[in-house]
């Protein structure tokens, strides 16, 4: 009995152990600086150029130039950056090969203390003491070196102010509970689509139901990554932000790896559709700037922080930069990457999913209501207008020749779709979405 109990008091500290991974932030340190007696307590997060930036007792993030702290906090502060490269650049080029040694110094420590305790508790009592001693000071090694998997928390998404972002377009609806705010629509934006695509894959823009439980989801709690993710190498599937017309954003990549804008399969608003016919942004849509208004942002990041317009501010490698508000954003910017060249905030990814084809969650799905299509060589969209609710036409133009596709849905979920060549001949599909 004094065994098995000895063992379960190994175990559970062995777990409580194990259980520090993720369960705290990054240790406060006390901050001096040169010309000023104030010492300040704060946690580093991370230095950009020649600024620090520092998280006080009050959860506020607080910016200072290299220049004003003493050479010995100016030292450690480059020594942390350039451990937290390192370890960013080792985390994306060998994720796959990644091994927690911290966990396995845990419970070789635990497994030490255990032979020791079974083998030589009797026998030889040095032995006991040397081998235990060691087994523990392994056992606080691992749980010393264990990295917190646990982000630094932002300021809390304020939700009206969510709310009057989102409320700006009629189409959109909003509902939030304790963890997200919920973004409903039907996947058709208010502005023109398609046309100035010249790399068509045939697919042209449907309503997809954005509602309910397949709404797209932002964190009310943004968190900083230990180790943001780079959308070169992730998130190809799937969006990676929410325009605030309730329209998706991907990755500036397509599922392929290749730039959709530089290879023109993005129209004019830097949109188009995908194989469910389901139309979503591969830029972000500054567009919008003229609606939600000059100073507030376009989209958020399924991270939970905005995406603004482009700025003259300078920005980090993530294409965004910290706030006087505590907070974190994203900026726009006209070469690639355009937007979030890597995920500065926390996300869950499906496990389903493998990089670079990767996809966030809670993420919306779409339901398509024909075949996918290839592209249609020297294809140019040319026009596309919208008659009526739920109608539209399209035309494009191959080797000077015209082509139209009308096409529309009644409210049984019913999908026609009339093809016509330029001689005036014409076929007819009809699908059914139930």
């Amino acid at each position: 009995m004094k065994k098995i109990f000895s063992i379960l008091i190994l175990l559970v500290c062995a777990l409580q152990v194990s259980a520090h991974e993720g369960g705290h932030g990054a240790p406060a340190k006390v901050w001096h600086f040169t010309n000023s007696d104030m010492n300040l307590k704060a946690e580093f997060i991370e230095k950009i150029d020649n600024s620090v930036y520092l998280m006080n007792d009050q959860h506020k993030v607080v910016e200072f130039k290299i220049s004003e702290f003493t050479t010995e906090e100016q030292q450690y502060i480059l020594e942390k950056a350039n451990w937290i490269n390192a370890k960013n650049t080792l985390s994306t080029e060998y994720q796959l090969f990644s091994i927690n040694y911290s966990k396995i110094s845990i419970y070789l420590g635990v497994a030490l203390l255990l032979f020791t305790f079974f083998r030589f508790r009797k026998k030889n009592s040095y032995q006991t003491v040397t081998l235990g001693l060691i087994g523990v000071t392994i056992i606080f090694t691992g749980c010393k070196t264990n990295v917190s998997s646990e982000g630094i928390k932002m300021a809390k998404n304020d939700v009206s102010y969510l709310e009057s972002i989102f409320g700006v377009f009629d189409k959109v609806n909003t509902r939030h509970d304790n963890k997200y705010f919920y973004i409903e629509s039907n996947g058709i934006p208010e502005h023109e689509m398609m046309t100035g695509i010249t790399n068509w894959q045939q697919q042209v823009p449907i309503n997809h139901d954005y509602s309910g439980n397949n709404a797209w989801a932002i964190p009310l709690q943004p968190e900083l990554a230990e180790n943001p993710l780079s959308t070169k190498d992730n998130f190809m599937k799937g969006a990676i932000a929410i325009g605030a017309n309730g329209i998706p954003i991907f990755n500036p990549l397509n599922n392929r790896g290749e730039d959709a804008n530089a290879i023109g399969e993005l129209d004019k608003w830097g949109g188009h559709c995908g194989r469910a016919d389901d139309y979503h942004y591969h830029l972000p849509p500054t567009h919008l700037q003229s609606k939600v208004g000059d100073d507030k942002p376009i989209a958020y990041a399924l991270d939970g922080f905005p995406v603004f317009g482009e700025t003259k501010e300078p920005l980090d490698e993530s294409l965004g930069r910290f706030t006087s508000d505590s907070t974190y954003q994203y900026h726009a910017v006209k070469e690639y990457p355009y937007l979030i060249a890597a995920m500065k905030g926390k996300v869950e990814l499906n496990p389903r999913t493998q990089a670079p084809e990767n996809e966030i969650m809670p993420q919306a799905k779409t339901r398509g209501v024909r075949p996918d299509l290839r592209p249609l060589r020297d294809a140019k969209i040319i026009d596309f207008k919208n008659p009526t609710p739920n109608q539209y036409t399209l035309k494009y133009e191959v080797n000077s020749e015209m082509f139209t596709i009308n096409y529309g849905w009644d409210d049984n979920g019913n999908y026609n779709y009339e093809f016509i060549n330029p001689d005036g001949t014409a076929t007819n599909a009809t699908y059914s979405r139930k």
